[in-house]
């Protein structure tokens, strides 16, 4: 089927989609969450095979896809995020009349989602992106993802079937295969209103290029991954030696070290470097080999851990013989080395790590400053060592979307309040986030009416509030009760 027409037939469907009431689509998400979970049995070994991911590890990604289903069908419903607020009119206001204004965010239109390798199902067809641009009332054309074209498929399926058993139309989710060509020409296309993207670098920055030299410019909204640093604290490393060397083994090789958290830096004392270094490189010996997601994934970890060994300062702790499979790699470098290298700056997607040895406080504090944009930064401290590293805290925070104090970033929670983005390059836009609620807002616009008779208002803005939702009228919030 040629592009311009699915194209066509989404902008379509759209005219119709957006006019459908909050409640219409969370009955339609809470119906499609049901499916895949009933499709369970079909999806397993698909999934597995094409993914080289275990049985465990697809339930609970089914289950976290269902889950974020069905969360973003109560938000949505709720009507919290349409941010609905009204300035009520005084037409005896001197020295002029004061104008009636009501605004709240609309849906913006056809956007293109583009499916990740990495998460088969919770960044793939019905995944994050898809379901907050569905949620928000716009129609999705979907890129899928080479790496995992069944389940693609498969879920695509389940998709339809949701629509047709809510008589709505089909066009409003649609699947392209493809290659890079089919995605271009879907991000050039005139009457694309926004683009998702979860993926590497290379492959953002090019969407995100493409789609602001349009005549028209749209926003692209792409996760690119980050090194994720860890920062570890001198009393912190006194007293958890073994359990820094246990939790960032076992964080860096989970999944085959195929996450956008993976914990790629770690900064850590000199004088405890060695003892870690010990320990971890232990550790690390003992995991077994990995299979990742497709060749080409394999490929760039290898040649990208080859690529390591020729920067200059580096000490390798633990390296792999051969890299036939996701063998995990760690090794060490002094913070002016770090510094003066951009390439130790950069991901390796795969189980790799990188310790990054500091002098003294002098050298840690500066550290911020020299950091790319991350999705998160972990501070591993005590409490009482955290009132003498402020500026520290507060250098970390402005170079992440999520500034974790203790634990691991591995792990992203799906809820209300989770933020899933960070400064460029980790993303194109840091004021967004791709996983938790507020991923909704990516794809709506505020559009304001001034003096507009009530009764051709849409039912948010009416006076008499008949969704019963939050509110700010007259600069004061109401709950809609």
């Amino acid at each position: 089927m040629q592009l311009d027409h699915i194209m066509q037939q989404s902008a379509a469907a759209f005219s119709q989609y957006k006019e459908t009431s909050l409640a219409q689509r969370a009955t339609f998400l809470r119906h499609l969450a049901e499916l895949l979970d009933q499709g369970v049995e079909r999806l397993l070994p698909i999934a597995c095979a094409e993914s080289h991911l275990p049985e465990g590890r697809i339930k609970g990604e089914l289950a976290r896809t269902t889950g974020q289903i069905r969360l973003f069908a109560t938000y949505l419903e709720e009507g919290s995020w349409l941010e609905v607020t009204i300035d009520h009119g005084d037409p005896d206001r001197s020295p002029a009349p004061k104008p009636d204004l009501r605004r709240m965010l609309v849906p913006l239109g056809p956007v293109i989602v583009f499916g990740a390798s990495n998460f088969p199902l919770a960044f793939s067809t019905a995944g994050g992106d898809s379901i907050s641009a569905l949620a928000a009332g716009c129609t999705v054309v979907y890129k899928g993802h080479p790496a995992h074209p069944e389940t693609s498929l498969l879920v695509f399926e389940l998709v339809q079937a949701a629509l047709k058993e809510q008589d709505l139309p089909a066009a409003i989710f649609q699947h392209v295969a493809g290659g890079i060509a089919e995605g271009q020409e879907l991000v050039q296309h005139p009457l694309a209103e926004a683009v998702a993207f979860t993926g590497s670098y290379t492959g953002g920055k090019a969407l995100f290029d493409l789609a602001y030299a349009r005549p028209k410019p749209i926003p692209v909204y792409a996760e690119m991954g980050s090194t994720n640093p860890i920062v570890a604290l001198e009393e912190y490393c006194e007293a958890n030696m073994e359990k820094m060397a246990s939790d960032y083994s076992q964080s860096l090789t989970l999944g085959a070290g195929q996450f956008c958290t993976n914990p790629g830096l770690l900064f850590i004392p000199e004088s405890k470097a060695d003892d870690f270094a010990a320990l971890a490189a232990k550790l690390l010996a003992a995991m077994p080999s990995q299979l990742m997601l497709h060749p080409g994934i394999q490929s760039a970890y290898a040649s990208a851990v080859e690529a390591m060994k020729a920067q200059a300062g580096l000490e390798w702790i633990c390296t792999p013989d051969h890299l036939t499979a996701a063998l995990p790699a760690l090794a060490r470098v002094k913070m002016e080395d770090w510094s003066a290298s951009h390439r130790l700056h950069e991901e390796v997607f795969g189980p790799f790590g990188l310790m990054v040895t500091y002098a003294d406080r002098e050298q840690l504090h500066a550290m911020p400053a020299l950091l790319q944009g991350q999705l998160t930064i972990t501070l591993w401290a005590e409490e009482q060592e955290l009132a003498a590293h402020e500026g520290l805290i507060a250098g970390l925070g402005s170079r992440c979307g999520r500034l974790l104090f203790g634990g691991v970033p591995t792990g992203v929670e799906v809820g209300h309040a989770m933020q899933h983005g960070g400064p460029f390059p980790a993303t194109t836009d840091s004021r967004s986030t791709s996983v938790g609620v507020h991923a909704i807002k990516r794809f709506a616009r505020p559009l304001a009416y001034q003096n507009c008779p009530d009764s051709l208002l849409p039912e948010a803005l009416k006076e008499k509030n008949p969704l019963k939702i939050s509110r700010t009228v007259d600069g004061k919030l109401s709950l809609g009760d």
